[in-house]
Formats: C-alpha cells, structure tokens, sequence
C-alpha cells in the first residue's frame, strides 16, 4: 500500500517558524512534523510514500531521503501553486495508478500509529474508501461527515450549519484511487472551489459520494493539529508525556521531566521543564524553561519563559514573558 503525504503547506499560522522552513519541517518533541507522522507508518503495510512538496521543498527532500530512505521508497511531487487540499493530492496521480492509497496530512499528528487506522479499515466491508472521524462540540472548523447505516452520505468543509458532530481528522484510506482522481480533476477543471476558495478534498470526496461511492468511517481517538503556535506547543506537551525516553542530567541545574534534550546543549544554573524540547546546540543559562520549544543552536539567558518558541539560532536575554521568535533573531528586553 502507498500512503501520501501533503507536505507543501506554507503554514502562515506558524510564522515567524515558517518563514525559513516548510511547515511540516518545524520541529516538536525533538524532531520535525513530518518525522513523527513518517514514524507513524513504521511497522504498517506501507512500504512507499508519496510526499507532496512545495516551498523550500529542499528541506523536506534532504530531511526525509536522509532519515527516511532506506525504510521506505520514497518519491517527490510537487504543489507549484498552493491552490489548496485537493489541488496538493492531485499532483501525486502519476504516482499513484489504481493503487490503494492512505493520505495524511502533513500537520496532523495522532496519538496511535497510523496501523491502527490502517486496521480498522481493513474490518470495513464492502467499502471505496473510509475517513478518520471524530466528535467534536464545534465542528465549523473542519471538514464534517454525515453517516447513514454506517455509510457516509455527506461531507462538507467547514459548514457554517453543520448536519453532524463528526470531524474529519486528516487521514483517510482510499481504495478506488481512479476515481478520487477523476473527482479532483473535474473540480480543477471547472474551477470549482470550495472553502477558502481552494479546491477541497472533501468537495472531491463528495463528489464521489455523489456518484455511488460507498465510504465508512473509523474513530479516531485524539489528533494534534500542529498549524497553530498553541496547537504546536500542545502536541509537544503530548509526546514528551507519552515518550519512553528521559534526557540526561543538566551540565549545572535541574531538568524536570518530561524533557527531550539534544547533543551538545548546555545548561547552566536553570530549571529546564517539564514539557520542554531542546535541539542540538542550544544553550540556557541562569533560566526558567516550562511548556516550550527550543531551536537548534538558540541561546537562553535569564529568561523566564513559558509556552515559548524559540527558533534556530536565536538568542533571548532578560525576558520574562510568553514568546515566540523566528530563526537568528535577537530579543533583549
């Protein structure tokens, strides 16, 4: 089986992080994004994955051939225009030829293995294709499923009047991948656009629907949306609680665990946690550190932060407050 990754999202939500690397490449819980949605597929029936790059795609092709490589097959398309969901998914058709496909989104994380997903559409019969649901209170904000007798009978993006609870959660098992190609490329086609006045997935989902397709659901216990700041701080408070690993001791202060330190970072005479990211390189001193995310080679001193971001090479001196800084700035207050 194959699986597709949109990975070309821009991620406007998350600047300043996003102004110097691709959305699925900003880092959480010690690695970026798309490392922990790839580590998902580990141990699946998936054995090639199609990523869909756009901007700064150099990022995700060096990143993803390197750590990924030898695991699976991996091969690049590419988004040129950002036009939306269903524009992204289509530009991986020549990969894809009437093969069963498992699309994840490339800022989605779960807390499960994407094999369970896979096994619970497996337990589906008779079925084109199922969607990863869950219930929510305020369902506006996503893509909103109806069911009846088990079967989906309408999908809607971000409806202002919703018909159901059931949010779409970002990963979806598609079997007659022909057709979901035909759907996409009439909407381009026809320019028809949906939400956002981009050319939806789940516009194409419905169309198929439309024409007979026969799609089931399965439950999806929680999911991480990492597209906004507070979402990416919240998925790393996440992982680090459920990571088996402990960092080691501090060079001079405390770590309150959980924590993922990287190599070579220094800590001088800080209490660094709990739920605290710190990539290689980094360096905190005389500091409080609690609920943040801390780049490669950022530099720390008497700061105290919490629900922070601090970017690559970035250095933060005598703050006291919420933060959240892009790739070699400075802040000195």
């Amino acid at each position: 089986m194959k699986a597709v990754i949109p990975a070309a999202g821009q991620g406007t939500r998350l600047y300043p992080q996003t102004h110097t690397r691709p959305k699925p490449m900003v880092r959480v819980a010690g690695k970026p994004i798309l490392g922990h949605i790839l580590d998902g597929f580990r141990d699946t029936q998936v054995d090639e994955i199609v990523v869909v790059v756009g901007v700064m795609r150099e990022h995700v092709e060096e990143y993803v051939t390197a750590e990924y490589g030898e695991e699976f097959e991996i091969v690049f398309a590419e988004q040129a225009t950002a036009e939306g969901l269903g524009h992204c998914i289509y530009q991986a058709q020549d990969h894809v030829v009437d093969e069963p496909i498992c699309i994840a989104l490339g800022d989605m994380l779960f807390d499960s293995g994407y094999g369970e997903f896979l096994d619970a559409h497996s337990d589906l019969d008779g079925v084109d294709g199922s969607i990863g649901v869950k219930y929510v209170d305020d369902p506006t904000s996503y893509g909103v499923v109806s069911t009846a007798d088990g079967v989906v009978d309408q999908l809607v993006e971000k409806p202002s009047e919703p018909t159901s609870n059931l949010a779409i959660s970002g990963v979806y098992m598609i079997e007659d991948t022909a057709t979901l190609f035909d759907a996409l490329q009439h909407l381009i086609d026809n320019d028809i656009r949906g939400a956002g006045s981009e050319y939806q997935l789940t516009d194409a989902l419905q169309r198929m629907v439309e024409g007979g397709a026969a799609f089931g659901t399965f439950s999806v216990a929680d999911w991480y949306d990492c597209g906004r700041p507070e979402t990416l701080l919240d998925a790393n408070r996440v992982l680090l609680d459920k990571s088996d690993e402990t960092s080691a001791e501090a060079t001079s202060g405390m770590l309150i665990q959980p924590v993922d330190v990287g190599s070579g970072v220094t800590i001088e005479r800080s209490v660094v946690g709990p739920h605290v990211s710190v990539d290689d390189g980094a360096t905190i001193r005389d500091s409080r550190v609690r609920d943040s995310i801390v780049g490669r080679n950022a530099a720390l001193s008497s700061v105290n932060a919490s629900d922070t971001i601090v970017g690559e090479d970035a250095v933060v001196e005598q703050s006291p407050m919420q933060l959240n800084v892009g790739d070699s700035s400075e802040v000195e207050l």
